[in-house]
Formats: structure tokens, C-alpha cells, sequence
């Protein structure tokens, strides 16, 4: 009884309460995601394995083209900042479906890649580049005329190459803080029929999502038309940065990238790109995955 009559109590004075004070209705809760930051921190315990998948068709022709790689990238704690180790464990290159064998392959599966970066995983340089021509010298036959490969793995062209696929993929992301609908924007560059395609990629962030790898930011890809005069400081600084280069008309993309958020993940990333060249309309995709995370030790065996 004792207990009853107290909660009746309660009660009581809790309808008392309400008669002789105004209500307030509750504040709403904020439906806006709070701003994240987004910081270099790659996995150094762990080695991360990718898939990487890029094709090229031209519209109406047939001659489709697919490279598949497997690589294998580890980074290490070195003079202040980073070095990304990459390895190509698997080539392969087919037309229409049919399996060729390249020099391209052997070079790439004989050749370690390594990159140093800065602390917060701004791009510095390619570290001995001259190992790529130097693989291309164990592989090539006797005889055979390797001009054009010798061009593609020269050490300018491999920083060149390097230096902008770490721009498209990295570049302005890492140390700042982003809000669902923020843009970012990166000049980027491929070669198509003969020409060298440059686009200018917004990326616009969305917020995070859950993945295999953990939670993951995720991000929208497409790519603009030169800007007006109304255009973003950030735009406009983003093609002052890649020296103001003439954009390839027409050029159409999308896609999407996965970020992780604790650390560096590159859990997934994809882009679809279409520009017409003299006439013709050429469709280039590239797609990469995070296959899995592993301690070093496992990754040897």
C-alpha cells in the first residue's frame, strides 16, 4: 500500500504540474549530418589487395579491349611522411573476350612500384622510376622494337602518369572536412583514339554507408563543361592547379567512390567515361576493389 499510494502521489503532483505550467513543445532534433574530416591514415600493419578493371570500346567497331590487375600495396612510415610499395601480382589483357600475351604484363608483374607522400598523403614523387625500363630491358626479346613501350615507361612519362591517377583518385580530400553535398574538383587525363582526353571531375560527397570493409565515405563522380564566370573559387583553383589546360568538349562521365573513414581504405571506385573524337565515340571504364586487408605475414604465404 505504501507503494502504490506513493507513485499515486507522483502522479498527482505531475497533473498539478501540468495544469498550473505552459507545456514547451520538444526542439527537433538537427536532421543535418555533422561535418566529418577526412584523415591519411594508411593501414601500416596491414597490405591491401585490389582488383583493378579499365576496358575500351569504340561505338559501332569491333577490337574490345580489357586489362584486369591484381595489385598489392603496402605502405611504411618513412622520412616524415609515407611510402606506398605497390606490386602487380596478376596481368591480363584480352580483345573481344580473347586472352593476349604483352610485354606490358610481364613489365608491370616485374616492376615494384613505390611512391613517397607526405603526412597527410599529398603526392610527392615516383622512387627510382628508371626500375620500369629497366624490367622492360629483362623482358624484351632481342631484336624486337620496343620504342613505343620504352616512351611509356620512361621515367618522366611514369611520374606524369603516377602524379595524376593519385590526383583523381586522392587529391584535395585528405585534412579537410566535408559536409554532405560539398564539392571537390580534379583535372584528369586518358588516352583515347589517338588523343589525349582531358575532363574536369567534380566530386560531390554524400555522407557514409556501411561496407565490408567498415564504415566507408561515399561519393559521387562526374565530369563538367569548362566553367563560366559564375563558377566556384574552388573550381577555378582546381584548373589554375593543373595549369589551366583546354578541356576536351563534350567528355561525359560518372561514378561513384568508396572511401574508408577510420583510415585510408580505397574500399571501391568506379568511372564511366564517353568522349567523341573525329567523329567517333569512344567509352572508357575503370573499376577497382578492395579485395582484402591482410598483416603481412599472411599475405606471404
Amino acid at each position: 500500500m505504501r507503494l502504490l499510494r506513493s507513485c499515486s502521489l507522483v502522479l498527482l503532483v505531475a497533473s498539478a504540474t501540468a495544469c498550473s505550467r505552459k507545456v514547451l513543445p520538444p526542439v527537433p532534433e538537427s536532421t543535418t549530418p555533422p561535418p566529418l574530416r577526412l584523415e591519411f591514415q594508411p593501414p601500416e600493419d596491414s597490405v591491401l589487395t585490389e582488383t583493378v578493371k579499365s576496358s575500351l570500346q569504340r561505338r559501332g567497331a569491333p577490337g574490345s579491349q580489357e586489362a584486369v590487375l591484381t595489385t598489392v600495396t603496402r605502405f611504411t612510415p618513412e622520412q616524415g611522411g609515407w611510402l606506398l610499395t605497390q606490386r602487380v601480382t596478376q596481368a591480363r589483357y584480352s580483345r573481344d573476350g580473347t586472352p593476349v600475351e604483352t610485354l606490358v604484363d610481364d613489365v608491370l608483374t616485374r616492376f615494384d612500384l613505390r611512391v613517397r607522400l607526405a603526412a597527410d598523403g599529398a603526392y610527392v614523387r615516383v622512387v627510382e622510376p628508371e626500375g620500369a625500363l629497366a624490367a622492360l630491358d629483362a623482358v624484351a626479346p632481342p631484336g624486337q622494337d620496343v620504342t613505343p613501350l620504352e616512351a611509356f615507361f620512361a621515367p618522366d612519362a611514369l611520374e606524369s602518369r603516377t602524379r595524376g591517377e593519385w590526383a583523381v583518385k586522392y587529391g584535395g580530400l585528405y585534412g579537410r572536412t566535408l559536409a554532405p553535398g560539398q564539392h571537390s574538383y580534379v583535372v584528369g587525363t586518358v588516352p583515347l583514339g589517338g588523343h589525349e582526353v582531358t575532363y574536369l571531375l567534380e566530386r560531390t560527397f554524400h555522407g557514409t554507408g556501411p561496407t565490408e570493409q567498415g564504415e566507408a565515405m561515399v561519393f559521387t563522380l562526374r565530369c563538367l563543361e569548362a566553367p563560366g564566370e559564375g563558377a566556384s573559387q574552388e573550381l577555378h583553383e582546381a584548373l589554375l592547379l593543373a595549369g589551366n589546360p583546354q578541356l576536351t568538349p563534350g567528355v561525359e562521365c560518372e561514378g561513384e567512390q568508396l572511401l574508408g573513414r577510420g583510415r585510408f581504405l580505397p574500399v571501391r571506385r568506379g568511372l564511366t567515361l564517353k568522349a567523341t573524337l573525329d567523329g567517333e565515340t569512344w567509352t572508357w571504364a575503370t573499376q577497382s576493389a578492395l579485395e582484402s586487408l591482410r598483416a603481412p605475414e599472411e599475405e606471404r604465404r
